[in-house]
């Protein structure tokens, strides 16, 4: 390995060797990663029969597998952006944030996204 450059661990810290500080370190990243809580936004409308099927959809889900969820209604004042993007595509699910699946809940694709 001529001419790369390997930074200094010190031997404590678990360099070479599976030993403790190893451990903890693999166990702190599994930790914050299992922490992370999914965000899905139901965009909606008033009055949107297939909006009230996918939010439905989407509770009974919650049942089964946890995420943090939260309801926008792209009519609202201050919504105009959203109206803009989504309006003609509702109900829309967002999962953190990116667009998901739009006019229904793809319920197994979802499932799967979440377990991931």
């Amino acid at each position: 390995m001529r001419g790369l450059v390997q930074p200094y661990i010190p031997r404590a810290w678990g360099a070479g060797r599976p030993g403790k500080a190893a451990r903890i370190g693999a166990t702190a990243l599994r930790t914050r990663h299992t922490e992370h809580m999914a965000v899905i936004t139901l965009l909606t409308r008033e009055g949107c029969g297939m909006c009230a099927r996918a939010h439905d959809e989407l509770t009974a889900l919650r049942a089964e597998v946890p995420f943090d969820y939260e309801q926008v209604d792209v009519d609202a004042p201050g919504n105009t952006e959203l109206r803009g993007e989504y309006g003609d595509m509702l109900p829309v699910v967002l999962l953190d944030g990116s667009t998901h699946s739009y006019w229904e809940v793809d319920v197994r694709r979802l499932r799967a996204d979440l377990a991931t």
